[in-house]
């Protein structure tokens, strides 16, 4: 997968639906103000946020926790699929500190 290069502490675009926001802020031990920063889209439905790649690095631990624990079965299956697409967001992104499981 090719990543696009930025710098280290530099804010990507995050956009979240509704319900990923709600997940984030209602379903997580993540730090309120992830959720608390996104801003509405307007004309849309949804919310748009800027974070850093350790940002998401610390969102998709929060999310992982909570849906690797959930006993509420169609929650799981949400937190892990907002995970999935969070982490492809973040996988698309190279600040230099990735870590190449290959290397």
């Amino acid at each position: 997968m090719k990543r696009q290069r930025i710098n280290e502490g530099d804010r990507i675009e995050v956009r979240m639906s509704s319900r990923e926001r709600e997940l984030l802020l209602n379903h997580t031990f993540a730090d309120p103000d992830y959720a608390e920063q996104l801003r509405a889209i307007p004309g849309k439905m949804g919310y748009v946020g800027g974070y850093t790649l350790d940002d998401l690095e610390d969102m998709l631990g929060y999310i992982a926790a909570e849906a690797n624990h959930c006993e509420d079965h169609k929650l799981q299956k949400e937190l892990y699929g907002f995970f999935d697409r969070l982490s492809e967001v973040q996988q698309s992104y190279d600040d230099g500190n990735w870590q190449d499981s290959a290397v």
